[in-house]
């Protein structure tokens, strides 16, 4: 949330300096064109760019065949952060003592409060002086377009109202002004109305006790008052006014009554006067917006508005089309049966799944156009469908899913994720795994199951991945394994070089070995690596070049899920009992003292953006 806010500081910042430039470029301009320059740029405070990339991916666009990199794939995904959110929030911390510093976001949250409170209550007082103003005027005779009271005291003539707005006038004005400089004062204040700049002004206070704290914020509530009363003492001029008298009246106001106490109650006596009564003296012939000026103002609006939703339009959901060719992509027959088989057919073809919502690999063993999927849960079905082979092709080298795996999803009632199924199914034709994987089961999963999802944009704990004090320990890939891509029997003499290992109730241990075949040729490699052993976002920030051999050991425990749900298969292949298999408090290093010890590398607290897959709804198939 913290990283959401900064960077939306950050963005807004930027607008409000582009706003200034633009405000430079219209200085021979009309007042309203930089008054609502500077308006957009107040009004950009409330409105993030997040929040405009979240409508953008709310459209649900489908073509009939995803793309063969499908959003969920984290690169992407941290892709269109670096766009949308281009601040990342990385805070080195110690693990696992983070918990310390759980005080700091509140204390944060507990200085914005105090700030936001004392300056609603400043507002509130100023509010109330006026309504009090207001209940105790009286009727005047004054003709105009709005209703005009004469109020005692020493108030200055001003709007009061955002919809019903009231001319308040001091009473015995009339005293003190000639005729010819009250109505030039009444001209002032019916342009704000006409302009409506108490509804304008009560939207920017809105902003100020909000980011009360921001300097800029301020900065534009002085440009807007400015610019707004600029803007109607070149209306009254325009509307033939007399300089002279127009700002002896002016004049004469700021010298018998106080300016207003709040900004969306529009005034006459507001902002620079010297420069005011300077402006109107001149009363210079100000340039109209040529076809050049309007069309960079359209393009500057469009390209604000639509540039965000764009990106979240092309990071929106792409869900399978319900179209011809989709249609076709079904199995010819298909059989679902909740449990598991222990047949030995099963057992030899390696259908048996690792573990409830483990990721589902394509099975060197597997027949074209046959599907057998044993102890599989739908959580596993429909992240394989929806996103390591929503493509129906064999993924590239070197795209990310060929480490992650598994993609991330939420939503759907609990048996979606424990329940487990045997699944046998048959392709008309040579249909390849991946497509039965992908675009078949999203059909079979649609039709059986009563599925539906949709995707989600989140932002969630992540790691950054750094160099430890002390610098990296990692040796250069000097080529002396084997891809664990590789089914075996293995040449004579050679390794795999992805090796797991789970030792026993004492000394359990995770050893992988990395290397340029296995797909491994670098850290941001290694990072997805990361990913899937902690099931979180790891984000490469070494800087390091080059490919390694990467070798190192540590513990499994509850900051590394990935590891233990494959150690609980390698336990259940075994025959084993996977719940033993891991101790509750394991020897030996953490993924964390192991990176740093082993490797001259370390893990830091961050954050980063992560696509979900969102189960709306499913049901349990009739077994058949």
């Amino acid at each position: 949330m913290i990283s959401q806010f900064i960077n939306h500081l950050w963005q807004s910042t930027l607008f409000v300096m582009v706003a200034g430039l633009l405000t430079l470029a219209f200085h021979r301009n009309r007042a309203r064109v930089r008054y609502w320059l500077w308006f957009s740029a107040s009004l950009k405070f409330l409105v993030p760019f997040s929040l405009l990339i979240a409508l953008g991916g709310r459209v649900n666009w489908a073509p009939a065949v995803p793309s063969v990199e499908p959003t969920l794939a984290p690169s992407v995904s941290l892709a269109i952060a670096e766009i949308s959110e281009p601040v990342p929030d990385v805070v080195p911390v110690t693990l696992p003592a983070r918990a310390s510093r759980q005080w700091v976001p509140m204390a944060i949250l507990g200085i914005w409060a105090l700030g936001f409170s004392a300056l609603g209550l400043v507002r509130l007082r100023g509010w109330c002086r006026v309504r009090d103003v207001l209940r105790s005027s009286i009727a005047s005779d004054v003709p105009a377009a709005v209703e005009v009271r004469y109020a005692p005291g020493l108030l200055e003539p001003g709007v009061v109202g955002l919809w019903r707005t009231t001319l308040l006038l001091p009473a015995g004005i009339t005293e003190y002004l000639t005729q010819a400089q009250l109505d030039a004062v009444l001209a002032h204040e019916l342009c704000h109305v006409r302009r409506r700049d108490n509804l304008w002004a009560s939207i920017h206070m809105v902003v100020e006790m909000i980011f009360w704290f921001h300097p800029l914020v301020w900065w534009i509530g002085a440009r807007l008052l400015e610019e707004r009363e600029r803007a109607c003492d070149e209306e009254v001029l325009s509307l033939g006014g007399e300089p002279r008298v127009y700002a002896e009246g002016i004049v004469a106001v700021c010298k018998l009554y106080v300016e207003s106490p709040l900004a969306c109650v529009s005034g006459v006596t507001g902002s620079n006067l010297k420069k005011r009564i300077e402006g109107i003296m001149a009363n210079r012939i100000l340039l109209q917006l040529n076809f050049a000026k309007k069309a960079a103002l359209a393009l500057a609006g469009i390209t604000t508005l639509a540039l965000p939703i764009l990106i979240g339009v092309s990071n929106a959901p792409r869900l399978r089309a319900q179209s011809t060719s989709a249609v076709t992509s079904r199995f010819e027959t298909a059989s679902i049966q909740q449990g598991c088989s222990s047949s030995d057919v099963d057992r030899k073809t390696g259908a048996s799944g690792p573990a409830p919502g483990a990721p589902i690999s394509v099975n060197p063993l597997g027949s074209p156009g046959l599907l057998n999927l044993n102890c599989v849960s739908v959580s596993s079905l429909v992240r394989a469908a929806y996103g390591t082979f929503a493509s129906g092709s064999p993924l590239p080298e070197g795209s990310p899913l060929r480490y992650v795996g598994a993609v991330s999803m939420s939503g759907g009632p609990p048996w979606v994720y424990t329940d487990q199924y045997h699944i046998q199914a048959k392709a008309s034709g040579d249909a390849s795994q991946e497509m039965m994987l992908g675009p078949m089961m999203q059909a079979l999963l649609e039709e059986r199951f009563n599925l539906k999802v949709h995707r989600e944009t989140r932002r969630v704990p992540a790691y950054a991945l750094t160099v430890a004090v002390g610098g990296p320990k990692m040796q250069p890939y000097r080529g002396d394994c084997i891809s664990n891509t590789v089914f075996p029997p293995l040449p004579a003499g050679q390794k795999h070089c992805w090796e797991i290992a789970g030792g026993d109730n004492q000394e359990p241990g995770f050893s992988p070995h990395f290397a340029p075949e296995s797909g491994v040729q670098n850290l941001d490699e290694f990072s997805l690596w990361l990913f899937v052993m902690t099931d979180r976002p790891v984000l490469n920030k070494t800087a390091i070049p080059g490919r390694f051999f990467l070798h190192f050991n540590f513990a499994p425990d509850q900051s590394t899920p990935g590891a233990l749900n494959r150690l609980a298969a390698v336990a259940r292949r075994n025959g084993g009992n996977a719940g033993s298999t891991v101790p509750s408090n394991p020897p030996g290093p953490s993924i964390f003292q192991a990176l740093q010890q082993q490797l001259g590398l370390q893990l830091e607290a961050a954050t980063a953006s992560r696509d979900f897959l969102m189960v709306e709804h499913a049901e349990k198939p009739a077994s058949n």
